[in-house]
């Protein structure tokens, strides 16, 4: 991997606001982890996902119905990784290790791996995030242009109409395909996987037997090929959808910042904290749905400067982190509404499609 490092500039602006967030919490005299709105949460998510399922595969549905409570379990399950499973891996779901290292592992039932993810967004994404060529979520596939550093090809002019499809698949693709490539190839992007031991070996393998068994054989022997292509299609779109969509508009939209690690060390001028604000983006955060079902990702600047912090506290935060950067002058990218965001990634990569008046190559 490039080295990528940052000029500190002794850490003013994290620190005047890890103090203020500190001062919150003492005051406060609360966790920084989840609490009961978190654990209600898991308690009606987890058992509504595995209810719906075994609905879909005892019960006599038709077609469209089949196809209805499919796309509403995907939906449900992305609401877990966005809820259960995010904070778990970030240590933030409790205080408790083991417990967040199980519920963690929740993900691995949903068809990913909990251990490639951490590196994947934990110590990658967290870190260099935006960092063309580092940053594994602005690298989805050769199909897609996301930052202007990237190659174009012809094919990007559409981008913006097929980039739907794309999201859609991603799950599947996660699944049965980029998981395992990076499993084999021992590395995300440029960064080598370390440290898997022969458990995780273990937990990787057998996770992955176990969402052929429950997603593809197990349909197949009792309900049939076409149940089992309608439950499958709709559940995992859905799935693939949701999840690319919400961290999609946290980073690749207008006004956040992009980096290229081209130069081997890659300087950053600018203080971690301050180059996370520039490179993320919040909306919806007075939705209070949206924000129940994306898990507080809507406040996607507060969670990267605060990561292991629950996301049930980012509501409170979200107003300390706000009038701290105004005192640094520093940028807070925000859109009012979730649609506001998603038309602003829209037109982003309806740009990032037109082929550039300079050529670029890595």
């Amino acid at each position: 991997m490039s080295k990528v490092t940052f000029r500190q500039k002794k850490n003013v602006f994290y620190n005047t606001l890890k103090s203020e967030v500190e001062a919150y919490f003492k005051n406060k005299n609360i966790s920084k982890t989840g609490d009961w709105r978190l654990f209600f949460k898991s308690g009606l998510l987890i058992p509504l996902a595995i209810v719906m399922y075994i609905f879909l595969l005892t019960s006599d549905f038709s077609a469209p119905l089949t196809v209805l409570v499919s796309v509403l379990l995907g939906f449900v399950m992305a609401s877990i990784g966005f809820n259960v499973m995010h904070d778990a891996c970030h240590g933030s779901y409790s205080g408790t290790k083991w417990i967040n290292q199980a519920l963690g592992y929740s993900l691995n039932a949903l068809g990913g791996n909990a251990f490639i993810w951490k590196i994947k967004h934990n110590i990658i994404h967290h870190t260099y995030t935006n960092i063309d060529g580092v940053d594994d979520d602005i690298a989805l596939t050769g199909l897609l242009r996301q930052c202007n550093t990237q190659k174009w090809k012809p094919v990007h002019r559409a981008q913006h109409l097929y980039l739907l499809v794309i999201y859609a698949i991603t799950s599947i693709a996660w699944t049965f395909l980029t998981d395992f490539k990076k499993y084999f190839n021992r590395k995300v992007q440029q960064t080598p996987i370390k440290g898997m031991d022969a458990r995780e070996h273990a937990i990787f393998w057998a996770s992955k037997t176990f969402n052929v068994a429950i997603y593809i054989a197990l349909p197949l022997l009792i309900k049939g090929w076409l149940f089992w292509l309608l439950f499958f299609m709709s559940m995992h779109l859905v799935l693939g959808f949701t999840l690319a969509i919400v961290f999609q508009l946290a980073h690749v939209v207008e006004n956040t910042d992009f980096e290229v690690a081209k130069v081997d060390p890659k300087i950053i001028e600018n203080e971690w904290a301050i180059y996370q604000v520039r490179t993320t983006a919040n909306f919806a955060v007075e939705n209070k749905i949206i924000s129940w079902f994306v898990g507080g990702l809507n406040f996607q600047i507060e969670h990267h400067l605060f990561p292991r912090v629950s996301h049930v506290h980012y509501p409170k935060l979200s107003k300390i982190v706000k009038n701290t950067c105004a005192k640094f002058n520093l940028p807070y990218n925000e859109f009012p509404t979730m649609s506001a965001a998603i038309v602003s990634h829209f037109r982003m990569m309806k740009v990032l499609g037109q082929k550039p008046t300079v050529a670029t190559t890595k």
